[in-house]
């Protein structure tokens, strides 16, 4: 009886100077961006909600600097294309949550889009 199993692996090889490498066409989740993701749309929903009267509130409560809050809020103005690309790991390499901490991120998600479209 023949058991063997076989698995696909979506991968493209590309060469890079003199080395080969091997890369997959699979989502790269970034861990932390998604976390503060989350943290940003958890306090949101607590401004929202009234739980919580304001960003300096939600620091006291979550040992933060009120300027970490708000930096992270920011995230909740993102086009839910962008969320939603987040959330499927297909963002750019270089499109972290240090970067949207220390760049504007402007409100119109047109202008949001070519910011991300920019990173390709």
């Amino acid at each position: 009886m023949n058991d063997a199993l076989e698995s696909f692996v979506p991968m493209t090889l590309a060469r890079r100077g003199a080395q080969q490498l091997a890369t997959t066409d699979a989502p790269a989740f970034d861990a932390t961006l998604l976390q503060g993701l989350g943290r940003a749309f958890y306090w949101k929903h607590l401004l929202d909600s009234g739980i919580a009267k304001s960003g300096s509130d939600i620091a006291r409560q979550e040992g933060l600097h009120h300027s970490c809050i708000n930096e992270l809020m920011r995230l909740t103005l993102l086009a839910p294309d962008i969320v939603a690309q987040l959330m499927a790991g297909r963002q750019p390499r270089r499109l972290t949550l240090m970067w949207f901490q220390r760049n504007p991120l402007p409100v119109d998600w047109q202008a949001q889009r070519d910011i991300i479209a920019s990173f390709k």
